[in-house]
């Protein structure tokens, strides 16, 4: 992978779990996002597709067995460092558990009015809002060097969410 140029985009799943209006969100204990609160997901394993990504990530870091995700959209990140990101958003509804235990950092159920009084990344309300609307969406965003967002762009039509 060395020879990889800085700047390839990684393909990842992010996988949304909801019961109603919440979401189960991990509080990140590492980066990317470290300590800001996101859905579960990660990197696509080779010769695997991405809703079979977004089950396994699922059952992986939540112990969740899903049978299948519903496709909602696609986010692309862009920027001068090392995090650029084509990421395929799948959700599935699930029952109202208490948190499981995650390597990954902690599991807790937030409220989709909460949403924007926690640690997030910027673009993440703008999926929740579009999978509550059940509106599929493709996403564009960049960001600058500090990783401070510099504009995120609904695709399908061309506004400016953010920037």
């Amino acid at each position: 992978m060395s020879n990889v140029p800085l700047g390839i985009k990684k393909t990842a799943t992010i996988c949304v779990l909801k019961n109603g209006d919440s979401f189960l969100l991990l509080k990140r204990l590492k980066e990317p996002n470290k300590d800001l609160y996101t859905p579960i997901g990660g990197k696509l394993d080779p010769f695997e597709t991405p809703l079979t990504g977004a089950i396994r990530e699922t059952r992986e870091e939540a112990g969740i067995k899903v049978e299948t995700m519903e496709f909602c959209g696609i986010l692309t990140e862009t920027s001068p460092i090392n995090y650029n990101w084509i990421n395929y958003v799948y959700w599935a509804e699930i029952e109202k558990i208490p948190p499981p235990e995650c390597n990954e950092g902690t599991l807790e159920w937030i409220h989709f009015n909460d949403i924007l009084n926690i640690p997030t990344p910027k673009t993440d309300w703008f999926i929740y809002r579009f999978l509550l609307d059940k509106e599929k969406f493709v996403l564009d965003s960049e960001y600058d060097e500090n990783m401070d967002i510099k504009w995120l762009v609904y695709e399908l039509t061309g506004e400016r969410l953010i920037g």
